[in-house]
């Protein structure tokens, strides 16, 4: 928007003057009082007895140039009165006075024989308030830090602050050649806009860190301890480039700390200058640091006024020892598992003081940690505070120290821990600790923020699993309050369906014995590729409903308890896997079509499975653990009445460690074994499967026994074109690939989440590196078929009765023909009907896979906490395979979990 000149009132200065007084009000602040005090008539000298003269007595006072304010309002402002002798300096306060109230552009003080005239002008009222040119800072950020805003008076001071103010804003982000221009646009009605016209600049990086004064350490190796970081292109992606003086002040810190790590204890940062360069894009730094001499540990030794802990004894297992570097970091994380060691006695506020005696000549650093006497504290009370929704008891419940306790730092932490992974709260999570009534007494307090754990979700997605996916569900993870868990949902995608209902209850009747029941449905269709086209093979349908019950038998062990009972029903495809080819009276599966192993899997079942599960868990999180482990092993008995008889045992094991600087490392590892019971074999349907998303880098179920039907066809290149030799396609995108599963199976993962900047980490990007490594094998050899070259096989085809089909041909009156399917081998007019014949190309049938050798495969993955869903992306090399596995390099999966 352009401001544009309009006519003013009489008495008001034009758009000129007033744009010019809005550009320049610190040049014009004085002006009024200076002109007025020219224009004002000069005061009569007094009379000789001393008396006024009775023209500078204020006989009336009249105000010109009032719009919006009454006159009365305006003379209470200023100081003058009627019966006052006017005097030029209480005409000159009387100004002063109109201008403090802001409310006036201009205004004159004119005597006359002692009626006193006042003219003003008005500042004009905001209309609007427009910002132009912000793009990186939006409206809704900018307008609520500045002073102006509609309906209000207009003034120049507060247009100066509202200008300094946006300009701190993009300095802020960074933007350090931020410009702002305010404008006014003159309107009717004694009325403005204001215009802020924003040039935002680029973005100021850090051109270059110099560094004056290190000998011990290059320019790059302190350069990679500090948060800032050069701009250049290899890093066009991070946030650290830009100039932060906080950030600045930090890097200080940073060199200190680092320094001090490797014995320079005397380092200090001399100065620290950001210099902006002329252009405003870019800063360049300079650190001028004086490291000092190197010192190495002295004698080190522990004195302990606590009874409970023996110096010697403590002084004989410190990290450090005389002659190694000294580390100042070493040091304090020393003295930090000191008083964690006390804690766990019950001496809370234990304090440890680590004293130094610096020797200069030899260049040594006597460390003594002195522990101080401290009475040994108990639990006085345990506070809950900011829980509206939650109940007390579904908190207290979780802490593993209750009034009258031993004080315990352990116990202290496992109870933070068991609180945050409810889910219930924030992840900041924190016990605070505070002094009881006596020394020996501390309070504890849990003061919590809750956050939603309702979750009603509705998505669509695509995955390279399930193609197109469309999911409903509702959950509550803490239902009215209690910690129990509810939750419905319903999933469709082009291969499966499934609906379930679950409710969970951690603690049965108040009591630490959890209970929870699942129902469900699910139908899935099992599939093969053929000429990369995906084909189902069977269907399975799965009805039926979980009981579980657990108990703790330690802090960190639990027994689990389950029953499941399913009804399972495997169907093929009639028209394309059933014929009556063997058994004319009746259409059955026919092995030449499925093959044995599907054949056999058909039918309905019933599994009636008994469960226990012995499982471990110091996981500081079970949502998104950092540290600890876990382990498991699951023992299962179907039999239990029912038509399905196997024993099947499983076992996990996951350990987490956190390296530091946001780096965790994690090793999974898990094995099954299943058994058929009274010499049977394990249904298809329950044998173990391999493959994407288990181990990433193969296909579903692309690791493990299979059949590959291999078609046969005849060799271009045979001698004989007549009677051609037989040429067996292996192409995997021509061949029917069929996954049999197996008994036995290992899968076992190492990972690197790697942290990433703080914008980044907004987003909810977890990238990672991973190797997996797998097998499954056992599967009992099927029984393979084949159909001969050349021909294949040729079979009638029947209809559902077993009776052969033919086509019958009847001319009609008028010349055409209609053809019906009949089962009669010959026509009312005695001429014979054409069979129908199906026709089994040739193929052959090849067995791969059952072999226990470890599969292998590395990658990089990035884990997305999406908009519209979670999101997944993984890409894997397979390093180590064997025949018949199938392989998959990228994979990604949205819209569900993983």
């Amino acid at each position: 928007m352009k401001a544009r000149d309009t006519a003013g009132n009489k008495g008001r200065p034009g758009p000129a003057k007033l744009g010019l007084s809005l550009l320049c009000g610190t040049m014009l602040a004085g002006m009024p009082v200076a002109a007025m005090a020219q224009d004002a008539p000069a005061p009569a000298a007094p009379a000789a007895n001393g008396a006024a003269p009775q023209a500078d007595v204020i006989r009336t006072i009249a105000v010109a140039g009032a719009e919006r304010l009454e006159p009365q309002t305006i003379v209470s402002y200023i100081r003058l009165r009627t019966g006052q002798v006017y005097t030029q300096a209480a005409a000159d306060q009387a100004l002063k006075d109109l201008y403090a109230t802001e409310l006036f552009a201009s205004a004159s003080i004119v005597n006359n024989n002692g009626d006193v005239v006042i003219t003003v002008v008005e500042n004009p009222v905001i209309n609007r308030i427009v910002l132009e040119g912000n793009k990186r800072i939006k409206n809704d950020k900018i307008l609520p830090e500045i002073k102006l805003a509609p309906r209000q008076i207009f003034t120049r001071s507060k247009v100066r602050a509202d200008v300094a103010r946006i300009v701190e804003l993009y300095k802020r982000q960074g933007r350090f050649a931020a410009t702002v221009e305010p404008k006014m646009v003159e309107l009717s009605q004694n009325r403005v806009d204001v215009v802020f016209e924003i040039n935002e600049g680029p973005k100021s990086k850090v051109r270059q860190i110099n560094i004056i004064g290190n000998e011990a350490f290059s320019d790059g190796e302190l350069r990679g301890e500090m948060l800032t970081k050069q701009a250049r292109l290899s890093s066009f992606l991070s946030s650290r480039t830009s100039y932060d003086p906080d950030r600045l002040a930090f890097d200080q810190q940073k060199l200190r700390q680092f320094y001090l790590t490797q014995g320079y204890a005397d380092f200090r940062v001399v100065s620290a200058v950001a210099e902006l360069t002329p252009d405003k894009r870019d800063f360049i730094i300079t650190y001028v640091v004086e490291e000092g001499p190197r010192y190495k540990f002295g004698d080190v030794e522990v004195q302990s006024e606590l009874r409970d802990f023996s110096s010697d004894a403590l002084t004989r297992n410190l990290p450090m020892k005389q002659g190694d570097w000294y580390d100042a970091k070493l040091v304090e994380d020393t003295s930090e598992q000191f008083k964690e060691l006390a804690g766990t006695f019950g001496y809370a506020f234990a304090e440890v003081e680590p004293r130094f005696r610096r020797d200069k000549d030899s260049l040594t650093m006597n460390v003594s940690f002195v522990l101080r006497e401290a009475p040994r504290v108990y639990v006085e009370r345990v506070d809950v505070n900011g829980n509206t929704l939650t109940q007390d008891k579904v908190i207290r419940r979780e802490f593993r120290l209750v009034e009258g306790d031993a004080f315990n730092t352990l116990q202290v932490k496992r109870s933070e821990n068991r609180i945050k992974s409810l889910g219930f709260f924030q992840e900041n999570f924190e016990i605070s600790q505070k002094e009881g009534t006596t020394p020996d007494r501390i309070a504890l307090e849990a003061n919590v923020e809750e956050q939603a754990t309702g979750q009603l979700q509705l998505s669509a997605g695509f995955s390279s699993i399930e193609s197109f996916i469309l999911a409903a569900s509702i959950q509550q993870r803490n239902f009215r309050g209690r910690g129990q868990t509810v939750g419905a949902g319903v999933n469709y995608s082009r291969y499966s369906k499934s609906a379930n209902l679950s409710f969970s209850e951690p603690y049965v009747f108040d009591r630490n014995i959890s209970a929870g029941i699942d129902i469900y449905r699910r139908d899935l269709n099992s599939f093969n590729y053929l000429n990369s086209n995906r084909n189902t093979t069977f269907q399975q349908t799965t009805t039926g409903g979980q009981l579980r019950l657990g108990v703790p038998l330690t802090e960190y062990t639990s027994l689990i308890g389950s029953y499941t009972l399913n009804f399972d029903e495997v169907t093929l495809d009639k028209n394309q896997f059933f014929s009556n080819r063997l058994d004319p009276p009746n259409l059955t599966c026919d092995p030449l079509l499925a093959g044995r192993y599907l054949c056999e899997a058909v039918g309905d079942r019933t599994s009636s499975i008994l469960g226990l599960t012995f499982a471990y868990d110091s996981l500081d999180s079970r949502l998104r653990p950092t540290r600890g482990r876990s382990a498991s092993i699951t023992g299962e008995f179907a039999g239990l009445g029912g038509s399905v008889k196997y024993a099947r045992l499983r076992g996990r094991a996951a350990q987490y460690f956190p390296l530091g600087k946001g780096f965790i490392f994690s090793l999974q590892a898990e094995g099954g074994v299943i058994e058929a019971l009274s010499g049977g074999n394990v249904q298809l349907t329950d044998r173990f499967f391999l493959g994407e998303p288990q181990i990433r880098g193969f296909d579903i179920r692309g690791v493990g026994p299979r059949v590959l039907r291999q078609p046969i066809v005849p060799d271009p290149d045979s001698a004989d074109a007549t009677n051609p030799d037989p040429l067996v396609i292996t192409d995997r995108n021509r061949v029917s690939d069929d996954a049999l599963g197996g008994k036995f199976y290992y899968l076992g993962r190492a990972e690197l989440e790697i942290p990433l900047g703080s914008g980044v980490k907004e987003l909810g990007l977890r990238p990672s590196m991973f190797v997996d490594v797998g097998a499954l094998w056992g599967g009992r050899r099927p029984v393979l078929s084949n159909s001969p070259f050349p021909g294949g096989i040729d079979f009638p085809q029947r209809d559902a009765n077993g009776d052969p089909l033919f086509t019958q041909t009847v001319i009609n009156p008028d010349g055409s023909t209609t053809t019906t399917l009949v089962t009669s081998p010959t026509a009312p007019d005695g001429s014979a009907n054409t069979a129908l014949i199906s026709n089994v190309p040739p193929f052959q049938e090849v067995y791969l896979g059952d072999s226990p050798s470890p599969r292998v495969s590395v990658g990089i993955g990035v884990n997305w906490n999406s908009p519209f869903g979670p999101f997944r992306i993984d890409f894997a090399q397979v390093l180590l395979k064997q025949p018949g596995d199938d392989t998959k390099r990228f994979t990604f999966n949205v819209g569900t979990q993983f």
